[in-house]
């Protein structure tokens, strides 16, 4: 079981299967791999409720291709 930190994605593509994800370390940016490459979010100061609890919301910045 780990005890990882959870926070709620909001925007991105309607693709993402999973809007909760565990993140280390709280507060840097974080990278989803989706398609053929990864989509980026950044922290907010922002804070939802959600069935996990209160989880800081982190907001999509753009999608970024994987190299060939």
């Amino acid at each position: 079981m780990s005890t990882s930190p959870l926070a709620l994605l909001e925007g991105g593509p309607e693709g993402l299967e999973t809007r909760i994800v565990r993140i280390t370390p709280p507060g840097v940016e974080l990278r989803v791999a989706y398609g053929n490459g990864y989509e980026r979010f950044r922290v907010t100061s922002r804070w939802q409720d959600t069935p996990d609890g209160s989880l800081p919301v982190y907001e999509w910045v753009a999608h970024v291709d994987a190299k060939p």
